[in-house]
């Protein structure tokens, strides 16, 4: 059978996922009567819940007698990654582009990838039939972007499709019949080139492991796209390093390929499809898996750096072990290296004293995820404050500098403008009307600059403003950026917090709890309304007597509290403070508990 493999790019929230739906239900993938689910590549519950897309995954449809392999890859740079990965496994992309929006920071850094690898990508621009569209606007900037990113003519000559992923139909003109897929099917069989492997079949197997995977039954499962021969179930393979040295030999139990939305055992891998293997016990990602005659490893795609750091340590408040089951240091560290082996843009380092670890990633939203995977399996963490990368490069310090991109009211450009120029160091680079209304802004921003700026903005913007960040280029040290400017309320008595006090401290600014909360001595409660941290009493009830008021009592209405989520919290936090996170909670605390040893810290510092 015929093969093309395939991988969909595109900015979060421009279709990708929901496109894979109509390509599955329309390739004959579910039986007539069988229950569809929307978005069925998102499979784990963080996707669902956020509607976002975490890990690439592959699929597989068939149409006329031809197997498209069909990889979903996520949108948000934090996740960029998995997408640098996986495009050595496909021979063409399907970049697709929201006809109203345009081209964004993530288009950019998918496209560069994939025209670095030499694809010819597909371009699709989808969501057509929405009001504010303007497809032949969109289609001449992404023209623009392919001649900026230096694509060949080949690449410039790409055929593009217009369509509506919810719609589920895709066309070769605007005013096209819109009815199915079928011109998409057809241009990929056309368009896209047949794996090249096919034609070295009859040499050693080979293949390069691109995702890792586990199951209770099989154990570790690698997934890759095979290179070179063939492989039978039962046959002996060998791990390389991406040095060439020998890792482990080891029996190939189980060969898994994708047929619809689930995997199916096969009994032979030939060269140019995406299977899984199991067997393995050692070998991991970017790990070469061949026959014992090769010798030569296959080049793995270098990864983008990390950018910043966070340090995950051990629950060591006095609520701790309350919540979760998982606590120690030990279990802690083997879990994040578990994670390490299977994410290959996450670095772990020991601290000095081993209760800790720094964890370098992409971005905060990563490591959200990564947090909030942990505390659903029982874990407790202690969390510090995200700090960015510095690099020497020729005896000068550089940092990282963040292409921003930002859509906004034009009522409120000025105040984004005056945010990122002044205090947090960006450079304005282009600012042009985005039509209805609208101001599209393009600045460099160092990242240190935008921790903890998502919360400011949305509250500037009125929650209308949409931002987008991606890695653009490591710059020389743009000296210090001011960070949070509001002081915060600290409790100082362990206990369960009474309404009446709240009542009373709620002119001293924003609470985080509520009442009946528990509470102790050096947490986080709520947000100074100046500069300065103040110490306050939370636990402290009403004066009984036994003399009637002349009035009724004042009933106590307490004004709701702020409610942040991880990434929030994360960066909400100073250097001297920490966010502890539980299976149940999420609390901001300081980092040393008793103000004494605060006061000491704060003057040797």
């Amino acid at each position: 059978m015929d093969l093309r493999n395939i991988a969909i790019i595109a900015h979060v929230d421009h279709g990708k996922t929901t496109l894979v739906d109509e390509l599955l239900k329309q390739s004959g993938t579910y039986r007539d009567n069988q229950a569809t689910t929307e978005r069925a590549m998102d499979s784990n519950d963080l996707e669902r819940e956020r509607g976002i897309t975490i890990l690439a995954k592959a699929t597989s449809v068939e149409w006329k007698g031809m197997r498209i392999n069909i990889v979903d890859t996520p949108g948000h740079a934090d996740f960029g990654g998995e997408v640098e990965r996986i495009l050595s496994m496909v021979d063409g992309v399907c970049l697709l582009v929201d006809a109203a929006e345009g081209p964004m920071p993530q288009t950019k850094f998918v496209t560069s990838k994939a025209l670095a690898l030499g694809l010819r990508p597909i371009v699709v621009l989808n969501k057509v039939d929405k009001p504010a569209a303007e497809p032949d606007r969109a289609l001449n900037e992404v023209f623009d972007l392919f001649a900026n990113l230096g694509a060949d003519d080949d690449q410039l000559d790409f055929p593009t499709l217009y369509a509506s992923g919810i719609n589920g139909w895709c066309d070769a003109d605007l005013d096209g019949p819109r009815k199915d897929m079928e011109a998409l099917f057809d241009l990929i069989v056309r368009h896209v080139p047949a794996p090249r492997q096919v034609a070295r079949q009859s040499e050693p197997f080979s293949m390069l492991a691109t995702t890792l995977g586990a199951d209770p039954f099989l154990g570790r499962i690698l997934t890759g796209r095979v290179e070179t021969g063939s492989l039978k179930v039962g046959e002996t393979l060998k791990a390389m390093s991406r040095e060439g040295e020998r890792i482990e030999q080891f029996r190939v139990t189980k060969i898994l390929a994708f047929r619809g939305l689930g995997q199916q055992p096969i009994d032979e891998a030939v060269a140019g499809d995406i299977v899984s293997l199991a067997g393995m016990s050692k070998a991991t990602v970017a790990d070469t898996l061949c026959h014992a005659s090769v010798s030569e490893a296959i080049p793995a795609q270098p990864i983008d750096p990390p950018t910043i750091s966070v340090t995950f340590g051990i629950n060591d408040s006095p609520l701790a072990g309350k919540d979760g089951s998982k606590v120690q240091s030990r279990v802690i560290r083997d879990r994040l290296m578990k994670e390490a082996e299977s994410n290959v843009a996450i670095k772990i380092e020991d601290t000095p004293g081993g209760e800790a670890f720094i964890v370098s990633g992409r971005g905060e939203l990563q490591m959200g995820v990564l947090i909030e995977n942990m505390r659903r399996e029982g874990f407790e963490l202690s969390i510090s404050r995200p700090q960015v990368i510095f690099r020497d490069i020729d005896g000068v310090r550089h940092e990282p500098v963040e292409e921003v991109t930002i859509d906004v009211d034009d009522e409120h450009t000025g105040a984004v403008i005056e945010k990122l120029t002044g205090p947090r160091k960006g450079d304005l680079t282009e600012m042009k009307p985005a039509g209805v209304g609208k101001t599209r802004i393009i600045a460099h921003v160092p990242s240190r600059g935008l921790i903890g700026y998502h919360g400011e903005f949305l509250t500037d913007t009125r929650g209308t403003g949409v931002l987008n960040r991606v890695f653009h280029e490591w710059a020389p040290y743009k000296g210090p950026i001011q960070g949070r400017r509001q002081g915060v309320l600290i409790s100082m008595e362990n206990g369960v917090s009474v309404a009446y006090a709240l009542w009373n401290l709620e002119e001293r600014g924003k609470m985080f709890i509520g009442a009946q909360e528990r509470i102790y001595e050096g947490m986080v409660i709520g947000e100074h309304s100046r500069d300065n941290d103040l110490e306050v009493n939370p636990l402290k009830g009403k004066k009984l007597t036994n003399v009637r008021a002349s009035g009724t009592d004042e009933a106590v209405r307490l004004t709701p509290p702020v409610i942040m989520s991880l990434e929030q919290a994360i960066a909400y936090i100073d250097d001297d403070e920490l966010v502890e996170v539980t299976p149940k909670s999420i609390r901001l605390r300081k980092r040393y508990l008793d103000p004494h040893e605060r006061k000491r810290q704060a003057r040797a510092g």
